[in-house]
């Protein structure tokens, strides 16, 4: 486990990004609104677990459970899906047919793909969604029962990244990513904006505020997102961590060093949050609302697996990171602020495979 106290906690707008980079969104109301457009959307549960408490010696631990998020089976359904929503409400009369005729091109490792797919074909437009070798057939499978044309291209994620920007360009086609990048900014600022309706729903549902709050991050949209609506609705006090794999630690790297950087490692079992490069959008808030970053091993990740299996939130590695995180700490408790008065919030975010 590598721990880190975030330098700019305070002084985030002197974190060397181009101003241009705005900060997530906490327009969490917007939304709502423009949610009302999806036949799918439905809220999902904040569970509380006692047994997850007790195992990381703290009063409450609750999970917001995206397992059933729209029917896709994670919290991604509000990403990539809202961001086509909007682009069929602009059109000012969205219907099944309102984005006939274009073509939203991605790359995926995981659900980001379920959820272009899924969103382009409730409008009538086509999803091309580029994976690489790594992915497994299942979820190529799966993405074609969407509706989407799978192409297999290169051997990493940033190699299948680079073609689905390649096949924009060269076929005029929507390039629709859940990182930004110089260049590339209001698609995924709006899809981030996408996922404070599980944030909103997740402080509806609490009577008290939590004291801390553990986030998963892969290019850090979720994590960014969440911290950014946490910190809008219950300020400074809760202490928000942001946890990676040791494998892929793009933001912690990027907040030790000071810049964006682009990290090298093998390939994680927590394949969601294989990202070796931050998105900057989520590093430009995360450096302003985030107070630690955290890496678990592989170990650590799979160890907290049959924990919440038998607390009824069975998951994959990915999906249950945050956890991970929580229930890894042991005896360095001091060190994130924790003890038996302690309210957790996480986010379980994906059903297991």
């Amino acid at each position: 486990m590598h721990l880190l106290n975030n330098p700019w906690r305070r002084s985030a707008r002197d974190f060397p990004i181009a101003a241009e980079i705005p900060f997530p969104s906490t327009d969490a109301e917007r939304v709502a609104a423009l949610l009302k457009h999806c036949p799918a959307h439905g809220e999902t549960p904040l569970r509380r677990s006692l047994e997850l408490a007790a195992r990381a010696g703290i009063a409450d631990v609750f999970v917001k459970d995206e397992r059933g998020r729209m029917g896709l089976g994670s919290f991604k359904a509000l990403g990539a899906a809202y961001v086509i929503v909007s682009e069929a409400a602009a059109t000012g009369d969205p219907h099944p047919q309102s984005l006939a005729g274009r073509t939203y091109v991605t790359a995926s490792a995981g659900n980001h793909g379920l959820s272009v797919a899924a969103g382009a074909r409730l409008f009538g437009a086509k999803a091309k969604v580029f994976i690489s070798e790594t992915v497994p057939d299942s979820f190529a499978a799966r993405l074609a029962a969407k509706g989407a044309d799978v192409v297999r291209e290169g051997e990493t994620y940033e190699a299948s990244m680079a073609a689905a920007e390649k096949a924009a360009t060269d076929n005029g086609w929507q390039l629709l990513s859940d990182s930004s990048w110089p260049g590339y900014i209001d698609r995924p600022w709006r899809l981030m904006e996408g996922y404070l309706q599980l944030a909103a729903e997740a402080a509806a549902a609490m009577d008290e505020p939590p004291t801390h709050i553990f986030l998963q991050a892969g290019v850090g949209g979720l994590a960014g997102a969440v911290a950014a609506y946490g910190r809008r609705v219950w300020g400074d006090a809760p202490i928000i961590v942001v946890v990676e794999p040791e494998l892929a630690p793009a933001l912690i790297a990027s907040i030790e060093a000071g810049k964006l950087v682009k990290t090298e490692g093998g390939v994680s079992a927590m394949g969601r949050l294989d990202c070796k490069e931050a998105s900057m959008i989520a590093l430009k808030g995360l450096a302003r609302d985030a107070d630690l970053f955290m890496t678990i091993s592989e170990v650590e990740a799979e160890a907290a697996m049959q924990p919440l299996a038998d607390a009824g939130l069975a998951t994959t590695p990915s999906g249950g990171a945050g956890l991970a995180g929580l229930l890894a700490i042991g005896g360095q408790a001091s060190d994130f602020g924790l003890d038996s008065q302690s309210r957790v919030l996480a986010i379980l975010s994906e059903e297991p495979q």
